[in-house]
């Protein structure tokens, strides 16, 4: 019997009727229970009650159920959405896991045909996906003429005639349920967020994208570790079909990489780290996208105590070229964070927009500690938390719990009336960094970071065309 096919294109009106009338009647039901919570007397618990929770989850479950674009929207919205959802529905929304089966290749054939004309018969393309998203599919494919393998990512269907139409669906499901307000902050992220969306989609922006990180990398060593981005195969990509080099490894979660000894595994941390660094010193452009799957590890022989491994780098469609004022107020928190210069961060997160210009003392601290704590790591070694250490003075990444700890000031901090919801280029640097740091956690590499950055913050320190003092003055003044 033939599979069932599954198409995008024709679906928008019901599915978006659908998904308006979850928002519907999450919304009563949420106006009720705010309406008793007032009658009984009890303050408002600004969505985050326990039938909160309940009605979040059932709506996220909805958006489940319709797939597709609504999988990746809510992806979206569980990586950005602490900064204007209530509590509940942000906590709801990381359970929304990408749940896409792939596409029967029936249903696909046809499109990548027409997408690559003549091109088609030049390839042999394995029906059976070796990976699914909710835009997209993986296929391997052999060049008949020179036998090599090759990458197919395949967009789905229709796409790019729903996707503005499914974004404005469920933004109208949060405004009918009452989870969000709508103001000049919300459009503000909401047009940031449809902007990354069809990013995701871009193919020829992808494409570009990839070719210019493999120049980047190309001939930098760290500690050993080297960098390799798939090359991009012209002759096969479209609109719709990126075609890429094939190649294989080792996931970070995988046990074999577990296994290796602590001092590949720190040089593998620490080639990572630097990677952070030279996207944020020297190219002013971050892969913003630290999901695990994007990074391959590609290893030599895995009982040798060293050898000269190399990070894999995947996927670019989530590139962010930072503007120079951006750099500017990002570094300074860095650095300054390095000298736990209270002060100094504020007034760059006052430039970043994360702080409003006349924060009070306590709004200012507040943001200072939680920047402070997330770059705990990168502090000299004299003055890393003792308990953290190993007993060569080392900073032990796992043992440290950063994360947890960051994640709790971080919800603190959102939940205080001086907070600003942050731009959506500092979310999402802090979700790289984020991502860095538990990529190295789960490597359990113990190293200090100190070095590596100051070796950054000097070298930029002698370029930068205005100085913070120089700044502090005008604005004084």
């Amino acid at each position: 019997m033939a599979k069932k096919q599954r198409g995008l294109s024709g679906k928008a009106i019901p599915r978006g009727l659908s998904a308006s009338l979850a928002g519907l009647r999450a919304g009563g039901a949420l106006a009720v229970d705010s309406a008793v919570q007032r009658v009984i007397g009890r303050k408002s618990s600004d969505g985050d009650s326990e039938f909160a929770r309940r009605e979040a989850r059932r709506f996220v479950a909805e958006l489940g159920k319709l797939k597709g674009t609504y999988i990746k929207i809510g992806q979206m919205m569980a990586l950005f959405g602490e900064h204007f959802l209530p509590p509940a529905l942000a906590e709801a929304m990381h359970d929304l896991g990408d749940q896409t089966e792939p596409l029967h290749w029936d249903a696909l054939e046809s499109s990548v045909r027409a997408s690559l004309g003549a091109r088609f018969d030049e390839l042999d393309i394995d029906p059976e996906a070796i990976a699914a998203a909710s835009l997209a599919q993986v296929h391997l494919a052999q060049v008949r003429e020179t036998g090599e393998w090759i990458c197919l990512k395949v967009q789905y269907p229709g796409l790019s005639d729903v996707i503005d139409s499914d974004f404005d669906t469920v933004v109208r499901m949060l405004l009918l349920a009452r989870w969000v307000k709508a103001g000049r902050d919300l459009d503000d992220w909401l047009e940031s967020m449809r902007t990354h969306l069809h990013h995701e989609i871009d193919y020829q922006r992808e494409a570009r994208l990839t070719r210019r990180m493999g120049e980047l990398v190309r001939g930098i060593e760290v500690d050993g570790i080297t960098y390799h981005v798939p090359a991009v195969h012209e002759h096969y990509c479209t609109d719709t079909v990126l075609a890429l080099e094939y190649m294989e490894g080792y996931s970070v979660t995988d046990e074999r990489v577990a296994a290796l000894s602590q001092e590949r595994r720190n040089a593998l941390a620490r080639g990572m780290l630097e990677l952070f660094f030279l996207e944020l010193y020297d190219w002013g452009c971050l892969q913003t996208d630290p999901n695990f799957g994007n990074y391959l590890l590609n290893l030599q022989d895995r009982r040798k105590k060293l050898a000269h491994d190399e990070l894999v780098l995947l996927d670019f469609g989530s590139i962010l070229d930072c503007t120079d004022d951006f750099l500017f107020h990002l570094r300074h928190i860095i650095a300054a964070g390095m000298e736990q210069d209270r002060v100094r961060l504020a007034d760059h997160l006052i430039g970043l927009g994360c702080l409003p210009a006349d924060a009070s003392e306590e709004g200012r601290d507040l943001f200072a500690d939680f920047c402070m704590g997330l770059l705990e790591p990168l502090r000299a070694p004299a003055d890393l938390p003792p308990e953290y250490l190993n007993d060569r003075g080392e900073y032990r990444w796992a043992r440290s719990s950063l994360m947890r700890r960051a994640a709790k000031q971080g919800a603190l901090s959102a939940t205080s009336r001086h907070f600003n919801a942050p731009s959506r280029d500092f979310a999402l640097i802090a979700r790289k960094l984020t991502g860095v740091f538990t990529f190295i956690d789960v490597l359990e590499a113990e190293f200090n970071a100190h070095d590596m950055v100051i070796q950054h913050i000097h070298r930029w320190q002698e370029t930068e065309p205005v100085s913070y003092t120089h700044l502090r003055a005008h604005e004084t003044s």
